[in-house]
């Protein structure tokens, strides 16, 4: 099969043949037919963070067809239609136990051991996946714990983005924050993920939510999707201009996307009394956010303000995938203005840089059925 292969870190996505192995255990082969390119993707790709090892499959937003199992498989059948879940719950700790498949203290049960066949190699060698998934390929061999089957009337395209985009964003609203009909939101960071923490804040009953960024294309989304005020961040102070937009008071919930410390910090200085900050996006190494604990300071501790992290939405995607579907089937949840553009493989390398520039919210790479 065709796949994009990241040799080492820094390198360009490389279109390879790769041999993909028959599913053993819980494994199931899936047809990929849609996959998103993340953010996450290029911070693997350009500093090898998150641990992985090189040569690797990215592509962590994956939607097909199962088209085998292995023995042991129980949920799925061959012709459903799945949604991959960037988290690898192993299904027997006590976080998955009690339903926080995001808080898996064993995520590498899913994985092969060692000692035996890799999933994916080339004629170079194995190659590892992005959180067990690799979905920038035609087919992906997935644990079955990873996978989802939803309602065939889901578009592909439009599916594949909810297993991290929709889900890191909707669920930091709906899971993380518990955002209630009344409060006020923020956003940090108007691309993939953040669009979806405003369309979620508005189905949550938000009566302010503001977008904030530095590209007046994603503040112009931010309208679409359910923002009552946007913050152009470049040409206003962000916290002057919040405080006026809600009338001195500041917001209860903000949510930054964007691992930059300078942006954190000023969604500190935005809390109403109560407040919280939700970390969304990935940091780099190191980053550290200063906090005012003073008794003398009104900007944190003394109004009962929070700062917390969110990671992929604390997710049970069991639940949360077909609901976001449905969701969207029933007009309630906009994904098509999400998906900015459709690609093939080899156009990878260039939606690489237009996401990295900021000028779209997602590319999907799509594959032919009779791939």
């Amino acid at each position: 099969m065709r796949g994009a292969v990241i040799r080492g870190v820094g390198q360009k996505f490389e279109i390879a043949e790769v041999e993909i192995a028959d599913p053993v255990g819980h494994e199931v082969l899936v047809d990929v037919r849609a996959s998103g390119l993340c953010h996450s993707d290029i911070y693997v790709q350009q500093t090898g963070g998150m641990g992985f090892s090189m040569p690797i499959m990215l592509g962590h937003e994956v939607a097909g067809v199962v088209a085998a199992v292995g023995p042991s498989v129980s949920r799925l059948k061959v012709g459903d239609h799945v949604v991959g879940a960037a988290l690898q719950p192993c299904g027997q700790c006590s976080g998955c136990l009690r339903g926080k498949l995001w808080a898996c203290r064993n995520p590498g049960a899913l994985d092969r051991e060692p000692a035996d066949a890799p999933r994916l190699r080339d004629d170079h060698g194995p190659i590892a996946q992005l959180q067990g998934l690799g979905g920038f390929a035609e087919q992906a061999l997935i644990h079955e714990n990873q996978l989802v089957a939803i309602n065939p009337a889901m578009p592909f395209e439009q599916a594949s983005v909810i297993g991290c985009a929709v889900a890191t964003g909707g669920g930091a609203v709906f899971n993380v924050a518990k955002v209630q009909p009344g409060d006020t939101v923020a956003v940090f960071g108007c691309g993939g993920v953040g669009l979806n923490a405003i369309q979620a804040a508005a189905l949550a009953g938000a009566t302010r939510i503001i977008g904030i960024d530095i590209q007046a294309d994603k503040l112009n989304l931010a309208k679409r999707f359910g923002a009552t005020d946007v913050v152009d961040s470049t040409a206003t102070d962000v916290v002057e201009t919040v405080r006026e937009l809600t009338g001195g008071a500041g917001v209860e919930h903000a949510f930054v996307m964007v691992g930059v410390t300078a942006v954190a910090d000023a969604a500190v200085q935005i809390l109403d009394f109560d407040g919280t900050v939700y970390l969304v996006g990935a940091s780099g190494t190191g980053a550290e956010l200063p906090l005012r604990i003073s008794p003398t300071d009104t900007t944190f501790l003394p109004h009962q303000h929070g700062v917390r992290g969110s990671w992929l939405g604390s997710s049970n995607f069991y639940h949360d995938i077909p609901m976001y579907v449905e969701l969207y089937l029933a007009g309630r949840l906009n994904l098509d203005d999400l998906v900015s553009q459709t690609i093939s493989l080899d156009e990878i390398n260039e939606a690489c840089e237009a996401l990295e520039r900021g000028d779209i919210a997602r590319s999907v790479i799509v594959f032919p059925a009779d791939s």
